[in-house]
């Protein structure tokens, strides 16, 4: 029962803070003419984007926080899995909200350098990888085998795990409310294996996401009237990455985030293609870009890799619990 009331809690908090503060973020962004810069090298028609408000991931964040804290104390489950979550959704948030105001201060679609960005997802990662030592052993979850023992080489597992993740989302958060439906997806999913291990932290801080998720998405469908930003899909991403090593259950995101995956593999395949042979495999990448040229709408693009995601998120947890 303490599952149920809690997850409802969750729920209801982020998405009511989420739904009710939005409005009035996106209209401080609009007075302060503070929009996305459209890449010049997407698609033509994303160009009338441009001026979108971006950041949406600053509210999100702060609803899952307090909603995560909140139930949290209630049930007297604060505990280091928590705050660890936490601490990873924000500062991976405020590298991507620094990432972000570079691009609106300067007028442009570039902000961090790569390596300053790279170092903030290695600090954060190295600090979750302590404090997860202090509780967890250093052993990758290998399904239907058993545990792989790594010790220190676990570190360098989720340092890129953590960074891996996190640019992985960033890099599909590229069509209106994409990358919203398929984190919806992957962290129920999470809830579900968090609640069936008894997890009750782990599976609080997840449906707060999904809570707020649901919420943004109102405002972030197309035609979005925000998005979140290098905020919102770098915390998303390192923050899933987090979950799954909490859970146990590390590589499982290679499935239940499938699509992830195959946005970054598809931009892997198509530079080092063009590199190499001088030739490109996709019409355009990150892959949802792709299906776009080929004369895809939006919707269809987003209805047909949340479908996606769907599926290897439902199998996904049939094959753990």
């Amino acid at each position: 029962m303490i599952f149920m009331y809690s997850a409802l809690g969750s729920l209801l908090i982020s998405f009511i803070l989420t739904f009710i503060f939005m409005p009035s973020l996106i209209k401080y962004f609009i007075s302060k003419h503070e929009g996305q810069m459209i890449r010049e090298e997407g698609p033509k028609w994303h160009e009338k984007k441009s001026g979108t408000p971006t950041m949406g991931g600053l509210l999100f964040i702060i609803a899952i926080t307090i909603s995560s804290l909140i139930v949290s104390l209630f049930n007297k489950t604060l505990n280091a899995t928590i705050i660890v979550l936490i601490f990873i959704l924000i500062l991976y948030g405020l590298l991507g909200m620094w990432d972000d105001s570079i691009k609106l201060f300067r007028r442009q679609n570039e902000g961090l350098k790569a390596w300053q960005k790279f170092l903030g997802q290695v600090v954060g990662a190295l600090i979750f990888t302590f404090v997860y030592a202090q509780h967890f052993p250093m052993s990758i979850g290998i399904p239907f085998i058993g545990d792989w023992h790594l010790g220190a080489f676990y570190i360098i597992f989720i340092v890129f795990w953590l960074t891996g993740f996190s640019n992985a989302v960033n890099l599909a958060d590229g069509l209106d409310g994409l990358v919203s439906g398929l984190s919806i997806i992957a962290f129920l999913a999470y809830a579900i294996i968090a609640c069936a291990q008894g997890q009750t932290d782990v599976m609080i801080f997840c449906i707060s996401v999904v809570g707020a998720l649901i919420a943004f998405l109102f405002y972030n469908h197309k035609p979005a009237k925000i998005f979140m930003g290098d905020m919102g899909s770098l915390a998303l991403g390192g923050a899933l990455a987090a979950v799954s090593i909490l859970l146990h259950h590390e590589l499982s995101l290679i499935w239940i985030g499938l699509v992830f995956v195959l946005e970054t593999l598809s931009v892997i395949i198509q530079v080092a293609s063009f590199k190499l042979t001088g030739k490109r495999v996709f019409l355009m990448s990150p892959i949802h870009h792709h299906f776009e040229m080929l004369g895809w709408s939006e919707w269809k693009v987003d209805f047909a890799f949340w479908g996606v995601g769907l599926l290897t998120a439902i199998t996904g947890v049939l094959l753990i619990i």
